[in-house]
């Protein structure tokens, strides 16, 4: 793939010709951008290859189609931030960075650009259960689903309690039991 950057930045003909070559997200300088969606994520710890990385890591683990990326992107923003942290920093950097070297090795391209999700749901599984795994893992279950504006696309309403509870909101609503 021809690089979209040069000490400017992209030229928005470079960056439009990309859209469709590239794939949805890019790495412009210090950011991971999605052109299609219309969002940008300023990367400052982190390398943004590793931040563009650690979204499509995201959506291969938890794949829902109807989730845009920019969930994707704010589930992962804490190891971003929290990469400030010495010891974080290594495990996720580290942690793409295998990935990286398996991808390498069985397709050779870097983990992101691995082309079907079947190919690199099949290098998460060589390092499931290892601590950067299971740290991003676990991050994206609280990171992901509890973002509100998610909640409508699973059908959650959102906390009952402030509403008088689902006994008066909801409960009997089902026909089909």
């Amino acid at each position: 793939m021809t690089t979209l950057i040069d000490k400017r930045g992209p030229s928005r003909r470079a960056l439009l010709a990309g859209i469709g070559a590239a794939g949805a997200l890019l790495v412009a300088g210090p950011a991971v951008m999605n052109p299609r969606e219309a969002w940008g994520l300023e990367v400052t710890n982190l390398k943004p290859e590793t931040m563009r990385t650690l979204i499509i890591m995201a959506r291969d683990i938890y794949p829902h189609d109807r989730i845009p990326d920019r969930n994707y992107a704010v589930a992962m923003k804490p190891y971003e931030t929290g990469a400030s942290d010495p010891a974080l920093k290594a495990l996720v950097e580290n942690g793409v960075a295998t990935l990286d070297t398996l991808a390498q090795a069985k397709h050779g391209v870097p983990y992101a650009d691995v082309g079907w999700e079947e190919q690199r749901v099949a290098i998460l599984q060589q390092i499931e259960g290892g601590p950067f795994f299971e740290k991003v893992r676990g991050g994206l279950v609280v990171g992901l689903y509890n973002q509100e504006e998610v909640w409508p696309i699973f059908g959650y309403e959102g906390s009952s309690a402030d509403k008088g509870g689902y006994i008066d909101r909801g409960f009997s609503d089902i026909s089909w039991l």
